[in-house]
């Protein structure tokens, strides 16, 4: 058995990345590749003698063996994939629970479109240690709620990730690079993007890199975010940047970087509630609606089985959005595809009305009050029926009140902001099978990077 993991994810051309190894074998070598659709061999190093380390608890830095590498200048930005390869290991895929490491090398600003990985997430359900957020959390005091390492192996490959497999595409946990990310990346150079790339801790050490570009995306699931973080990306947005969110669950808990950003602290829950939620009951005060149009709250969840949606229902046909898909007001896209484009988790704003006859929804005249900017315009609209496994609650309702559903939407502060609002957006792209998704993605991504 061999593991590892980097010392920081992130790394430039010709700086020194260290991964930090245990192994039962004697020797073992580390293949490098970049992924750009498929697994592109970069270079390899020679045989290193092993040293077999103990796992430690999942709140703790595990401290393995380090191994350092120059990555060479000439390497382009990409998700790089370390493959950690014993005699006889096993062979290099993007579903490894062991024997891999990922981590990007970032650019030099050259690219308009920068692809934020969302290091965070992956590492609040990765069970490394016997624990993450959800299982067995370690507790913090100070700042209070549970921690979780994020010196230790797993982080979106080479890990065990908490929670059942998806019903639709159980090759892939969810909360795992490959679930979503890689086949929207996949997507993306096929299209013929060269994007760059940076993680969750890139806009905490280093808040003004989105400043660097025209156009951020973040896909499938962003749930944790920093206050450093999200500074940093409306910072952008204020100042004239565009961001595409095509996920959901998004910045649905505020995450504390502790011990030099090497650990995280979340506070999910207790007798005073649940204090990192951003919205207003918490005492946070700053809906995460105020920076992506919608939210969890107006949405919901089906984790298990087949769901049941009528996909999205689109609401503002002459939008530059639906461009050259013939969709027209009040028709459904998205709910014949597998996995349905609807779910497994959705973000929604708050809506008065939902005619499903006509496919009509209608904004609450409340929904500023409850964080959606002024400016947000509804582009489509996915009713969450009674049957789905989570209608969460509002600020001043209990769960499953209101009208729950998905929300495509964009808005304006400065620059300008589009949200998906579901999870499996990149599913559906990245299987090909509704060419309206896809013309969806290009309009969006092309207008976003003028």
């Amino acid at each position: 058995m061999i593991r590892g993991y980097p010392e920081r994810a992130s790394v430039a051309p010709g700086e020194r990345l260290v991964l930090r190894v245990s192994t039962d074998a004697r020797r073992f070598r580390v293949r490098f590749h970049r992924y750009t659709g498929e697994l592109v061999p970069m270079t390899e190093s020679g045989w290193l003698a092993g040293e077999h380390a103990p796992p430690r608890a999942p709140d703790e830095d595990w401290d393995w063996p380090p191994y350092a590498f120059s990555i060479p200048r000439d390497w382009p930005p990409g998700v790089y994939i370390a493959h950690l390869e014993e005699p006889d290991g096993e062979a290099l895929h993007l579903a490894l629970t062991s024997a891999a490491a990922l981590f990007v090398v970032r650019g030099a600003g050259k690219s308009g479109l920068l692809y934020k990985l969302p290091l965070a997430t992956y590492h609040a359900y990765n069970c490394g240690g016997g624990g993450c957020f959800y299982v067995n959390p370690p507790r913090s005091a100070d700042p209070p709620g549970a921690r979780v390492s994020l010196q230790r192996p797993g982080g979106g490959i080479g890990g065990e990730t908490w929670g059942a497999l998806d019903h639709y595409d159980p090759s892939s946990p969810r909360q795992t690079f490959a679930h979503w990310d890689a086949r929207f990346i996949r997507w993306l150079y096929r299209e013929g993007y060269e994007p760059e790339f940076c993680t969750d801790l890139d806009l905490f050490h280093e808040p003004d890199i989105c400043k660097r570009h025209r156009l951020l995306l973040s896909v499938g699931h962003d749930e944790y975010w920093s206050e450093e973080a999200r500074n940093a990306v409306e910072d952008f947005v204020a100042g004239g940047g565009n961001v595409a969110f095509f996920g959901a669950n998004l910045c649905w808990w505020r995450i504390h970087l502790v011990d030099d950003a090497r650990a995280m602290v979340c506070h999910q829950g207790g007798p005073r509630g649940a204090l990192d939620h951003w919205w207003p009951q918490t005492g946070v005060h700053r809906p995460e609606d105020s920076m992506s149009g919608v939210s969890y709250r107006h949405g919901g969840g089906w984790w298990d089985g087949p769901r049941d949606t009528l996909g999205y229902l689109v609401q503002d046909a002459s939008h530059w959005v639906f461009a050259g898909t013939g969709l027209r007001d009040g028709e459904a896209f998205g709910q014949d595809t597998v996995p349905p484009l609807v779910g497994y988790e959705c973000d929604g704003a708050p809506l008065a009305s939902f005619d499903a006859a006509s496919g009509r929804a209608v904004l609450s005249p409340e929904a500023g009050a409850a964080g959606t900017p002024p400016s947000f315009r509804l582009l489509a609209a996915g009713p969450l029926g009674p049957g789905w496994q989570e209608l969460p609650p509002r600020e001043m309702h209990g769960a499953g009140e209101g009208i729950h559903a998905a929300a495509m939407g964009i808005h304006t502060r400065g620059g300008t902001v589009f949200t998906a609002g579901t999870t499996d957006w990149a599913q559906v792209l990245g299987s090909g099978q509704d060419a309206r998704v896809d013309a969806i993605t290009r309009n969006v991504i092309a207008g976003l990077l003028r």
